[in-house]
């Protein structure tokens, strides 16, 4: 599936992202999607970095049910410059200093700059969404999977903002995870989903089907990364050991370590979560907390009930044979995934 639509993709981030002159925020954006080095040279290969799930989980919905991605391109690429403004922010806010293997925008250039390259991504991605007209789709059609993306991105934007006060917290509940998650991870691949089943000229048990195939696809995507955030191997996640625990994110494993543990386990975390900084020490005894309780299988066991929930939405949809299996091995990708 990714291999299919990846040439689609590219070639249409490519004529989105404007052509640099001399020093302005595209060569940020270049470099981010890993088609320039930090001086503008252009890569040998210039194929951008990330998974592209958005995209193409975009175009796969469209092709499921009309048997033609094409109408879909210039949503599925404005999804990833959506998701891309997001993480050149969150790299921000997060002070990661690594991204893809690679220097974030920021720790290149600093915060000012960064916080510009960003918001110039979002606008074009607004920008793209609206080649849609291009491809023969209704005026209102466009004006829907438009407002659709901006409404998506909001509640994007409100996951982040929950995910940052959660740092600071040590009362979330597993119910107030799953909302931010649902926000924050799960809003842009619904609704690529969703855009792509509209664009097909899906009927509306389809659209809703594909819709909630995303929601759950998107909690499943996210307690993995969750669970790579601790246990994952940096050579394949392009991320720092330990690195949630590091900067005191609140994620799955350690919100359902709260909810699991009493008397000193439980005033340990109490007492770690509440400092401003973690050293090695506090790292291995949060690690074996999490060990204790079953954290690490937890996380997988909802992570699997999820994928099982994703599949489900869509025994009510006729697709294609193809279909219905290479979604049956995308959504056993995300739950077994290694980055």
């Amino acid at each position: 599936m990714f291999a299919r639509y990846r040439d689609w993709v590219e070639d249409e981030l490519a004529a989105s992202v404007p052509v640099p002159e001399g020093v302005d925020p595209y060569v940020l954006l270049r470099y981010h999607l890993g088609w320039v080095d930090r001086h503008g040279t252009p890569a040998e290969s210039p194929i951008s970095q990330g998974k592209a799930l958005r995209p193409t989980l975009c175009l796969f919905a469209c092709e499921a049910l009309a048997d033609d991605p094409a109408p879909a391109v210039p949503a599925a690429a404005a999804l990833e410059l959506i998701h891309n403004f997001s993480l050149i922010h969150d790299d921000i806010q997060d002070q990661d200093k690594e991204r893809r293997h690679q220097p974030s925008v920021w720790a290149i250039w600093g915060v000012p700059k960064a916080l510009v390259a960003g918001n110039a991504m979002q606008a074009v991605g607004d920008a793209t969404m609206l080649n849609t007209a291009n491809h023969q789709v209704p005026a209102e059609t466009v004006i829907r999977v438009s407002q659709l993306l901006t409404e998506s991105y909001l509640e994007m934007i409100q996951g982040q903002c929950l995910d940052l006060t959660f740092e600071s917290s040590t009362a979330v509940s597993a119910d107030d995870y799953l909302e931010m998650i649902s926000y924050k991870t799960g809003a842009l691949i619904r609704t690529g989903m969703e855009i792509g089943a509209l664009l097909a000229a899906g009927d509306s048990n389809s659209v809703e089907s594909f819709s909630r195939f995303g929601s759950y696809l998107g909690r499943a995507f996210q307690i993995r990364d969750d669970f790579l955030g601790i246990w994952g191997d940096s050579h394949f996640t392009g991320k720092p050991e330990v690195s949630d625990i590091r900067r005191r994110k609140k994620s799955f494993p350690v919100v359902f370590a709260f909810s699991q543990t009493r008397g000193v386990a439980h005033a340990e975390l109490l007492r770690i979560y509440g400092q401003e900084a973690l050293d090695d020490e506090d790292i291995g005894r949060v690690l074996t907390i999490l060990e204790d309780v079953g954290a690490r299988e937890q996380s997988q066991l909802l992570t699997e009930a999820s994928a099982e929930g994703a599949l489900e939405a869509l025994e009510s949809v006729s697709l294609p044979t193809w279909a219905r299996s290479e979604a049956e091995a995308l959504v056993e990708f995300l739950a077994q995934r290694q980055y």
